[in-house]
């Protein structure tokens, strides 16, 4: 994206707040012309004095309008910097919601091939600093620009000559900020990305943090860390040193203006051009003319970095979504018929995955995927959900396309429990309704019951009302697996997908789960992926998958009697 665009989409953003951003620059302009009328009220007591000599009354009249207008721009400047604050709030909020409605709608392919960290840099680290840009921008370079073109017509007004003089200087001063400013766009874009590197190997750290521990990654992370914050700091410390040439070369221009308004000044007094009190408001207008270049020169780093930072968030919400149902219909009254037409996909067109994969499952038949890790197992399972779409082929659930009718429908049908549990920050009770928000205290208790969490959730200091914190906080991994299973059994979805879901629990516990999932899967069409083959021996029909591809098909006792791959998995397992 190029600058020019950035510019137009912080402008949309921004025009959402077009009240506030008119009121912001009334407030502006008001504050710098009661500032900019003091010079004119000290030049003329200078001119009565040099004429009528010290008057102190008149003198005094004179700095009491200089107080008065002080304090009103103070007041002025006061609301201006609250509406500032206002705008920049609104515009960061908007931003927030629309990356985060996003990344709601991003393909789950995104997700994968990008860090977490990077997407919370993004949302969290470069708003901020995008924020901090844009409030200096208003407070600061908004002002400034308005500063430069009173005074400038101020000077006008007094003496043309000396206000062409500064006119003409003032482009080497812009000149010097821009080139500058060019240099230093790159390494603000590459600062950017180094900090979205860090903060998704801090993710990574403390997400995974028992994992480092007991590998004793410590040493090594810690190098990942140093090398990448040397990085970020060669980088930043780069891009902040060129960027703060700015200000000196710009004073020593401006340093060249005021020289010059006071030559040329100086000369137009005692030709007559001019009076002593005209020359005083002026070498001050000089002053205030030179003092906007300053500032924006020294806010120059911060504006590059947001710039770069509003970059980053503007290419996340422009990623493509996923593809939207338009105008498909919901699938009718799901029963459990599901097949799978010479479906083919893959990750990456140079590596094949499935082939021409066949399958037609009836309803109330419990489907069991074995093989080897990379298979395909999981993969199908995303395709049955429509995580992913696939290549070529199709998959249709009651005679209905999948890729034909609204996702929302095709999921409902589902219930799913995986080897890798979520939780939201909420109650134990929050995290089972989660798929009937509307279901009884009774339902709850029962569903609980059925998968022997009950008993572990009781114990908890404030029960099912008992709050936890991110991916279930202080609860074993078994305890957050059973809430898991306690959430699909609840929802009594039509269709059912486990995959490896009983494997954090206890021996004894998984008895009892198991019992609980043959009640809860009567009836229903399942799904599941197993790696302990001694859970999935009753399924009805067993697929082994190697390469993508199914290999063998049946039931336990016929793959067994088979002798071929199925059997081959089983004896490894239980060889002794």
């Amino acid at each position: 994206m190029k600058t020019g665009g950035i510019f137009k989409r912080i402008a949309a953003v921004l025009g959402k707040s077009g009240a506030f951003l008119a009121l912001s620059a009334v407030l502006a302009a008001a504050s710098v012309l009661l500032s900019l009328y003091v010079p004119i009220l000290f030049g003329n007591a200078i001119d009565l004095i040099a004429e009528e000599g010290i008057s102190f009354a008149a003198i005094f009249g004179f700095l009491k309008k200089a107080g008065i207008i002080a304090l009103v721009t103070a007041i002025l400047q006061w609301i201006m910097g609250a509406v500032n604050n206002r705008i920049t709030f609104d515009a960061v909020r908007n931003i927030r919601k629309l990356a985060f409605e996003k990344i709601e709608r991003l393909p789950l392919k995104y997700i994968d091939a990008h860090a977490y960290g990077d997407l919370l840099s993004r949302v969290i680290a470069d708003v901020d600093q995008f924020a901090d840009g844009l409030l200096m921008g208003f407070s600061q370079l908004f002002t400034g620009v308005v500063t430069i073109f009173t005074t400038l017509g101020f000077m006008l007004f007094i003496s043309p000559k000396v206000a062409a003089v500064a006119a003409l200087l003032t482009p080497l001063s812009i000149f010097v900020a821009r080139f500058i400013a060019k240099n230093t766009h790159s390494l603000f874009k590459k600062q950017s990305e180094i900090r979205g590197e860090q903060t998704a190997l801090i993710d990574e750290t403390v997400g995974g943090s028992k994992v480092v521990a007991a590998y004793g990654y410590q040493e090594r992370g810690r190098a990942r860390f140093e090398k990448i914050n040397r990085e970020l700091e060669t980088t930043t410390r780069k891009a902040i040193f060129i960027s703060s040439l700015v200000n000196p070369t710009t004073r020593f221009v401006n340093a060249l203006v005021y020289a010059a308004v006071c030559l040329v000044g100086a000369m137009t007094v005692i030709g007559g051009g001019m009076t002593v009190g005209g020359l005083s408001a002026i070498l001050s207008y000089a002053t205030q003319y030179a003092k906007p270049f300053n500032e924006i020169s020294g806010v120059i780093a911060e504006l590059q970095n947001a710039i770069v930072c509003a970059k980053r968030i503007f290419e996340l919400i422009d990623e493509e979504p996923e593809p939207s149902d338009g105008t498909f219909c919901d699938l009718p009254e799901i029963k459990g018929n599901v097949a799978l037409e010479d479906v083919c996909f893959s990750y990456s067109p140079e590596k094949p995955l499935i082939q021409n994969f066949n399958l037609k499952v009836s309803p109330g038949q419990r489907v069991a995927i074995v093989g080897p890790t990379g298979c395909g197992k999981t993969t199908l399972i995303n395709l049955l959900m429509r995580f992913y779409d696939v290549d070529s082929g199709r998959i249709t659930v009651e005679g209905e396309n999948i890729s034909k009718v609204t996702r929302s429908s095709l999921r409902r049908g589902y219930g799913m429990v995986l080897q890798e549990t979520w939780l939201k920050t909420g109650t134990i009770k929050d995290n089972i309704i989660m798929g009937k928000p509307d279901a009884t205290e009774e339902e709850i208790v029962a569903a609980a019951k059925a998968t022997h969490a009950h008993s572990f959730i009781k114990r908890l200091p404030q029960g099912y009302d008992t709050p936890v914190g991110e991916d279930g906080g202080s609860l074993s991994a078994g305890q957050k697996q059973l809430l898991c299973i306690t959430r699909v059994m609840l929802s009594a979805p039509p269709m059912l997908i486990l995959d490896e879901a009983t494997s954090s629990i206890d021996t004894k516990t998984e008895l009892r789960v198991q019992r609980a999932f043959e009640k809860l899967m009567k009836g229903k069409t399942s799904f599941i992926v197993a790696h302990r083959l001694s859970t999935i021996m009753s399924a009805d029909v067993i697929l082994v998958m190697k390469s993508g591809n199914i290999v063998e098909q049946g039931t336990h006792a016929e793959l067994m009697k088979k002798g071929g791959f199925y059997a081959e998995l089983y004896n490894s397992q239980f060889a002794h």
